[in-house]
């Protein structure tokens, strides 16, 4: 099956930048900004027309997916525009205008600086707002909007996105509306909402249509199309809409949504096994990538054929094909399109019993399919730094926020003493001091939560610091195999940690699937050192009742670290919960060295450090029994055999019952 051109050719339409936000929507709307407000000035007008190149640049980047010899000059050539247009400003006194603050937002998210990002922004949308910009303002909100969704805030993107919507629809500013719910498609999209998404394409086609915006049709026609192709089998309908992009881009002459609507109308008639449309598809396709030289377009389409010839029992052909598929590939480095490509050839070669042409094609699959992952996994470790960082960002402007809320009561309290009469003093004064109290309750609570919420931060990174270091072992054994199947678990695990971190308190189950994968990771991080077993009360719904995220998790470390890993034997750790009337007992029991053993153990390396993991538990629980009102503990027993002799240790933890 040839299920990649959705992944693909939607790189196109997003090419740029990590996480890239829909440029054309600032550069196309602060264009018709400089149209729209001619300047007086002859610097200010120079110094606008380098912030206009600077859009003008960013809009180039996002149409193609470029060589990157050619990104890194656009790249360089745009940090000098912003350069000149920011001495310009300095040199004649200028202040800087919310347009360049915008453009230098947008700069600054290419090149993955997201809290310059975000200061940048902030001050473009005060300023516009200040000045009565519309057009500046509502393209801001759009900016935050798509910011908001790469650092994992999607109600905020989505607040954003319709602030966006309504500024623009309320000055009747073109151009916007679309490219909103544009963004929408992908907040939805990762909430994984099918109704919301499908509901955001299509107010997108509708609003380009009212706007005869040509661009954003074809942009919305074009992926709603291919959505339905693979997400839903809608067969006629995504052809309808592909169809729709294919006409537009003829009459536009619009090489780029020409091949790529071409490329996925030939998956979908694939995918019907209409064999001859999808070739006749394909090979028109080409006859504009070709020239144009979209480089990861040419290589799928030609892919994609070959496999369609292997299907057909044309092996000749099929391999022809791939071959000029992989030279394309490697113009670009698109080692998506190289790993499944020598996939597909690999299976071809079986089909003809060539076992030796099967086996270097999959050798060269598994090169490229490790680097694809290596890639993937980056970027999954680049996401998360970028959410904790932007999540302490606002946790600490939360805290600052709650201060400064607490001050104001303070002051409005005192003024208000002042002005009230000698009758109803005492009476104002006990209502204020009942107010006061519920105020400063509410306050510690949402501290406490606040307080939570960063414990749980700092807990992350010191699990992250151990995995890696085992990642790192494993590359330096040259052991490619043990690698990616660590990456594998290790990437799914930390997706499932980031999910889970959002929220003060997780269904037990997630909490338990995590631990699962945490305990797969050790076990092959010590060679199989141990065993584990997980036992859950069966009066327990693991559904409805919630424990504290990643609570269980460090005490299981410390059972595998200080008291498994350093014995002689093989190990094994026990996980019991058991339904209490008043709480959930954890029983995490190991047979282990015990912890006198692994005391005098330390002691002996002269290590000074506690465990990270547990203190963070600890001051965990406290805030815990603080804010529910309970009185959990951690039981610690010393278990010993029959002759006295350590045996290994017992840890009860009783965790409320929240639902």
């Amino acid at each position: 099956m040839i299920t990649r051109v959705f992944r693909i050719l939607t790189l196109f339409i997003l090419a740029g930048l990590p996480g890239t936000f829909h440029l054309s929507q600032a550069s196309a709307l602060t264009l018709d900004f400089f149209r729209r407000h001619p300047v007086v000035r002859e610097d200010t007008a120079l110094m606008n027309s380098y912030v206009r190149d600077g859009y003008i640049r960013l809009r180039n980047l996002e149409m193609i997916s470029p060589r990157p010899d050619y990104k890194e000059k656009e790249i360089n050539a745009l940090k000098a525009d912003i350069d000149t247009a920011e001495e310009i400003c300095v040199d004649r006194n200028l202040d800087f205008p919310s347009s360049l603050h915008l453009l230098r937002a947008l700069y600054f998210l290419f090149t993955g600086d997201f809290q310059s990002a975000s200061q940048e922004a902030d001050i473009a949308l005060k300023k516009s707002k200040t000045n009565n910009e519309y057009l500046v303002m509502a393209n801001t909100m759009a900016f935050l909007g798509h910011y908001n969704y790469r650092t994992g805030f999607f109600m905020q993107s989505i607040t954003y996105y319709d602030n966006s919507i309504e500024i623009a629809a309320k000055h009747r500013l073109k151009g916007i509306i679309p490219r909103s719910y544009f963004g929408l498609y992908d907040v939805y999209g990762a909430l994984k909402n099918k109704q919301e998404l499908r509901s955001s394409l299509e107010n997108m086609i509708r609003t380009a249509y009212a706007e005869k915006d040509t661009f954003d049709i074809e942009r919305g026609t074009y992926h709603y199309g291919t959505y339905l192709i693979e997400k839903e089998r809608e067969y006629r309908n995504a052809d309808s809409l592909l169809k729709i992009c294919l006409d537009i881009s003829l009459v536009k002459k619009d090489t780029f949504f020409t091949a790529v609507s071409l490329a996925n109308m030939g998956y979908n008639y694939y995918l019907e096994k209409q064999y001859d449309n999808a070739i006749k598809s394909y090979n028109r396709s080409l006859s504009y990538t070709v020239p144009s030289h979209y480089y990861s377009t040419t290589a799928n389409s030609l892919g994609n054929l070959g496999t369609i010839y292997r299907d057909l029992g044309e092996p000749e052909k099929a391999l022809e094909y791939y071959s000029s598929s992989i030279e394309n590939s490697k113009v670009v480095e698109d080692v998506y399109n190289l790993y499944w490509v020598y996939l597909d050839m690999s299976e071809l070669y079986l089909r003809q019993r060539d076992t030796s042409n099967a086996y270097k094609a999959y050798v060269q699959y598994h090169k490229y399919n490790d680097a694809y992952n290596s890639k993937a996994n980056s970027q999954g470790l680049s996401d998360a730094r970028i959410r904790y960082e932007a999540d302490s960002h606002n946790k600490a402007v939360e805290l600052l926020s709650l201060r400064l809320y607490n001050q104001r009561l303070l002051i409005y309290g005192s003024l208000g003493l002042l002005v009230l009469s000698a009758v109803v003093l005492i009476l104002l004064l006990n209502r204020a001091k009942i107010k006061a109290k519920r105020n400063l309750s509410e306050l510690q609570r949402k501290i406490a939560e606040v307080t939570q919420a960063n414990l749980r931060q700092q807990m992350n990174p010191h699990f992250i610091f151990n995995t890696l270091n085992s990642i790192q072992y494993y590359m330096y054994q040259h052991d490619k195999l043990a690698t990616n199947n660590y990456l594998t678990k290790f990437s799914s695990l930390m997706r499932k940690v980031l999910e889970n971190s959002q929220h003060t308190s997780v269904p037990l189950r997630e909490e338990l699937d995590a631990l699962n994968l945490y305990l797969q990771l050790e076990k092959i991080r010590f060679k199989d050192k141990f065993e584990y077993e997980i036992n859950v009360d069966e009066e327990i719904d693991q559904l409805l009742y919630k424990i504290p995220t990643m609570l269980i998790q460090p005490y299981v470390e410390n059972s595998i670290c200080h008291g498994l890993v350093p014995g002689t034997s093989k190990g094994f750790v026990k996980i019991d919960l058991k339904l209490n009337s008043r709480f959930i007992l954890c029983s995490i029991e190991d047979n282990g060295i015990g912890r006198e053993a692994a005391s005098e153990r330390k002691r002996n390396s002269n290590s000074g450090r506690n465990s990270l993991g547990t203190k963070i538990i600890a001051s965990r629980l406290d805030l815990v029994n603080a804010l529910y009102g309970t009185s959990l503990k951690t039981i610690y027993t010393d278990l010993k055999n029959e002759n006295g002799e350590a045996s290994g240790t017992r840890v009860e933890i009783q965790i409320p019952l929240l639902s």
